[in-house]
């Protein structure tokens, strides 16, 4: 890999309250967080060179954020770090069974989006690609990069207290979907954003768009299924005691790209000689590593040694 891949979206903390808090009296925490910024720390601890282009200030918040993301080998795209800028909040309460529900507090305007010479991969999601004014900035820099030799992941992970109207969001997604080679969603953006309709048949409906070749959604503690043009798999989670399902779903999709730039799908290829056996075997991993994700408190996605140790692989 001759560059960094590239990841684009929020950077907050993330402020969890409930019974089962990390001190375990009731009281709230403040733990870094924002599902693009986990992906990045994702990819990293499992050994794949990460920039994240985002933003935060110089608050106590943004000092914690930065700490995290440096500590963990996550490199910062220039002006990232605003001392102008407000660290932006996310509150997550968690119900009996560890299940996070988010209230934001969150403004979103990244600094100016350039790709590097090598980049292999992009990767965006989340609230940056449906808040004003930076979503608009992450549309036309995919809409630039369309004819360079470097992959795009998607993972919208659709906040209806962001975007409440369903049709207006699936319709963003779709534009942004198709300028995408993979598009992961879970089961729940999917009952969001196509009520009524089968995850197979929505996989099926990106992948009318010319660039899109892979669906990958979740669907919790039942696994994940991945569609491609060629291949339909269903991937078992392991049974594990869950501790909470923060940043899950991000520990999923880092652990996605992980497996596809180890098998060199990434860059110029962008996706083509994408197997059966070879969707198989990256969706399973990314189902084990959002397992272990599970068994802890927070956005704490495991290492790759962390991951062999557990299954393996």
């Amino acid at each position: 890999m001759t560059a960094p891949l590239l990841v684009v979206g929020e950077a907050l903390v993330d402020i969890v309250g409930s019974a089962k808090s990390r001190n375990g009296n009731g009281k709230s925490n403040a733990t870094p967080g924002g599902s693009p910024a986990n992906v990045a720390v994702g990819l990293a601890r499992l050994g794949v060179p990460t920039e994240l282009v985002t933003r935060f200030g110089t608050d106590a918040y943004g000092d914690q954020l930065g700490a995290h993301l440096f500590g963990n080998g996550v490199q910062l795209a220039p002006g990232s770090v605003d001392p102008n800028f407000r660290t932006s909040t996310a509150t997550a309460t968690l119900d009996a069974a560890g299940v996070a529900t988010y209230q934001f507090d969150i403004t979103w305007e990244p600094p100016a989006l350039s790709l590097s010479r090598g980049c292999p991969a992009i990767h965006t999601g989340s609230i940056a690609t449906v808040l004003e004014p930076g979503a608009a900035s992450i549309r036309d820099f995919l809409a630039s990069v369309a004819d360079q030799p470097v992959t795009v992941t998607l993972d919208p992970n659709a906040r209806p207290s962001i975007t409440p109207d369903p049709v207006s969001t699936w319709d963003a997604v779709r534009a942004l979907a198709a300028l995408s080679d993979l598009v992961k969603l879970s089961d729940e953006d999917c009952e969001f954003l196509r009520p009524g309709m089968a995850p197979v048949e929505i996989a099926k409906e990106l992948l009318t768009a010319e660039r899109t070749q892979c669906v990958v959604i979740t669907r919790g503690g039942e696994g994940a299924l991945g569609v491609s043009r060629d291949a339909h798999v269903d991937v078992t989670a392991p049974v594990i005691e869950v501790v909470d399902t923060v940043g899950a779903g991000d520990s999923f999709m880092s652990a996605l790209i992980a497996g596809l730039d180890a098998r060199e799908l990434l860059g110029e290829r962008r996706l083509a000689g994408l197997t059966s056996e070879d969707l198989r075997d990256i969706v399973d991993y990314a189902v084990k590593a959002a397992a272990i994700t599970c068994t802890r408190h927070g956005a704490d996605p495991p290492t790759a040694a962390e991951h062999t140790e557990k299954w393996g692989s």
